[in-house]
């Protein structure tokens, strides 16, 4: 992301400078929290995904022909 040491400095001055050094942490903190909340959803939509497709699964087993076919002829 950043290539040399000198960058990551001027990005986190320039943090401090907008931010304050009092609020950085509070700042790190719910970027922390956001970031947990986040991996948590997607971690149930994965589940939910994979349940969807097992069911999905499920149905169209339940739906093929067992074997027995009926041929019907019209005259």
């Amino acid at each position: 992301m950043f290539g040399s040491p000198m960058e990551i400095a001027l990005v986190v001055g320039a943090a401090v400078l907008l931010f304050g050094a009092d609020k950085l942490p509070k700042l790190a903190r719910s970027l922390g929290n956001a970031k947990k909340e986040f991996m948590v959803g997607q971690a149930e939509a994965d589940v939910a995904a994979e349940r969807a497709k097992e069911e999905a699964r499920k149905a169209a087993e339940a739906e093929k022909p067992t074997g027995t076919t009926t041929t019907t002829t019209t005259p």
